[in-house]
């Protein structure tokens, strides 16, 4: 089969690869129809993970159709009504694995997992304890086979696989893979009252979900912060105010727009890979190409600063080690709250199915640029660059170029 294999910083190759097999009973191989490049696949494709090896295969937001299931798939789950799993059935699968029974499982707590990370001492090492295992995203969560192929296998399958209705499209339902889950518990994580002020830093494709989903929780109102002009007018569209961080100084552009008390939540959705500016944007490059610091917080130090007394810091950004001058007097003085993790995607699957079946929300926005699997290089270049106006790439792995 083909499939989309890291092969060093900046470079990835689509390749030949053996078929993925059933290794497991609770396994299942899925013919992959849509998958995926998301903004946390460019943290691997820069570098920041120590450890991918050449090869791996990237992907972790992809859905497709069984076409074998293992011996020990269970019946069916919570998420699928209690309905059997067949061969032939259409399926989105969750980028976190997760095997159902654990202490964190049965607590709702899907990306927790203690049993999916096969590499778990090695998280341990880096993070104390584990999250679950993730796919396509290097050996540190398990060095799962990603999606951005035409097969995948798919562990603990009895748990994960969910049964879309055949009314909606690939393009409708692919994002509950992450994306729209992602944005939605980033949402939630910011304690929405009525009434309330949510500022997001990030107008990519979690932001954009993030924007949305504030406004079905409640919000009145939702402050879009990026630099770059077409995912500010996504925003627009979605409804958001917008600051250009290139134009205004955000957090007097914030004070100013709240009668100088600042948004009740903030949320930082952009992570690791944050644009700064001035001195502080030039410590952080300098301390991370040294390897003296992994991740550049400079979004996150200005959320915890603008944030109201007594307010929420939600954070879906992806961070993966360490960071430094986080105004740590600001969080506690402020009496802040700040709420983050991976998505449990496995919470989210059916309600936001239903409100996507409600025409609340047509998830497929989003999309920019829809490639055959055979473009994979290019589609990781023009997303990364913002070329092209690409705000979200999807790949056809089993379509003609």
């Amino acid at each position: 089969m083909k499939a989309v294999c890291w092969q060093g910083t900046k470079k990835v190759e689509v390749e030949n690869v053996p078929d993925p097999k059933i290794l497991n009973p609770r396994d299942a191989i899925v013919k992959i129809t849509s998958t995926a490049i998301c903004g946390s696949d460019l943290h691997l494709y820069d570098g920041f993970n120590p450890t991918m090896k050449p090869g791996d295969i990237l992907g972790h937001e992809f859905m497709g159709e069984i076409v074998e299931l293992g011996s020990g798939v269970k019946s069916g789950n919570a998420r699928n009504n209690g309905q059997p799993l067949a061969v032939g059935d259409r399926v989105v699968v969750p980028f976190t694995i997760s095997c159902g029974s654990c202490f964190f499982c049965n607590r709702n707590l899907w990306s927790l997992c203690d049993n999916s990370n096969p590499n778990a001492w090695m998280a341990e090492a880096a993070l104390g304890h584990s999250p679950s295992g993730l796919f396509g995203y290097s050996h540190l969560t398990g060095g799962y086979a990603g999606g951005q192929a035409q097969y995948a296998r798919v562990p603990f399958a009895d748990v994960g696989l969910f049964k879309v209705p055949s009314e909606l499209t690939d393009e409708q339902v692919l994002f509950l893979t992450d994306i729209f889950p992602t944005g939605y518990m980033g949402a939630e994580n910011c304690d929405i009252q009525p009434g309330d002020t949510v500022a997001i830093w990030g107008c990519g494709p979690v932001g954009q979900f993030a924007i949305r989903s504030a406004f079905l929780l409640g919000a009145e109102r939702v402050i879009a912060i990026d630099l770059v002009p077409e995912r500010l007018q996504m925003a627009k569209e979605g409804g958001a105010e917008v600051l250009n961080i290139e134009e205004v100084e955000v957090g007097e552009a914030l004070k100013e727009m709240t009668g100088g008390m600042g948004p009740d939540s903030v949320m930082d959705a952009v992570g690791m890979e944050a644009h700064g500016f001035g001195l502080e944007g030039f410590y952080d490059k300098v301390k991370q190409a040294a390897r003296l610091e992994t991740d550049r917080p400079n979004v996150l130090r200005q959320a915890i600063l603008a944030c109201r007394k007594g307010g929420t810091v939600s954070v879906p950004g992806v961070y993966t080690g360490f960071v430094d001058k986080i105004p740590m007097g600001a969080f506690m003085n402020k009496g802040l709250t700040m709420k983050t993790g991976q998505t449990h995607i496995h919470r989210y699957l059916r309600p936001l199915t239903e409100r996507i079946q409600k025409g609340e929300i047509d998830p497929s926005f989003l999309i920019t640029h829809k490639l055959p699997i055979d473009q994979a290089p290019h589609a990781y270049e023009i997303f990364k660059h913002k070329q092209d106006n690409c705000i979200k790439v999807v790949l056809k792995p089993n379509e003609a170029a």
